[in-house]
């Protein structure tokens, strides 16, 4: 087994090209991460870290450069291959928790793995165990708007792990919290990673976040260089 979750080999990405407005976020941008690994991404606002995040999520395609994750070319897949591997071997977490307000917080969880095929019961009981280990089992049944920040956080985290992804990527999962509630929804995050033997690529501003996971990366002139 590839011990690389994550490749990104020399990623660029221009937006508007050739057009007098062209912006080039990311040039030539490389990174490895480890089976197990929890990386930070530090870099300040407009730096690329969400293009970066995207094209690593397959949400987005870079102009030249290679996305492997699990030892696979992603860039080489079409778009059902690519949907399926977004689906099932990659956890998103945003800033703002995007769940849908119409749905328990149970059923948040529920229904991405109901869209990978998993049966309701089964998917049930996973969501159930998720919700469980960030301590958030008591309000299953609350949606979205009965729920605190914090809590809202949280099952957009199971959200996320809930059809068993080998890698997460998180951009700026706490940067709506305030610091007390930040640092437990964080701990509950990295406890949730680790239990899971995830790899992960967290964007964050926070460098007392940062030093807590594995690595820090920074990001500057659109590439990637050691924190």
């Amino acid at each position: 087994m590839n011990d690389d979750v994550l490749t990104l080999q020399a990623i660029s990405k221009t937006y508007n090209a050739g057009k007098p407005n062209e912006v080039q976020v990311l040039r030539g941008a490389s990174l490895e991460i480890r089976r197990g690994e929890v990386v930070a991404l530090v870099a300040p606002s407009g730096a690329g870290k969400s293009t970066l995040l995207h094209i690593a999520g397959l949400l987005d395609t870079p102009d030249s450069g290679a996305v492997m994750i699990d030892g696979r070319d992603m860039t080489r897949l079409g778009d059902h291959a690519r949907t399926a591997a977004r689906r099932g071997q990659v956890g998103f977490i945003y800033q703002f928790h995007h769940l849908l307000p119409e749905f328990s917080a149970l059923e948040n969880v529920v229904l991405p793995q109901l869209a990978n095929g998993v049966p309701a019961r089964e998917a049930e009981t996973r969501a159930n165990d998720l919700l469980a280990r960030v301590g958030v089992e008591k309000r299953a049944d609350h949606r979205p708007a009965a729920l605190s920040g914090g809590e809202q956080q949280r099952v957009a985290f199971c959200r996320a792990l809930a059809n068993g992804p080998s890698l997460l990527l998180a951009d700026e999962p706490t940067g709506n919290l305030d610091p007390a509630t930040s640092d437990q929804v964080f701990g509950a995050l990295m406890g949730l990673v680790r239990d899971t033997g995830l790899s992960a690529l967290i964007a964050t501003h926070n460098l007392e976040l940062a030093r807590r996971m594995d690595r820090v990366v920074r990001m500057a002139d659109g590439q990637i260089t050691a924190g």
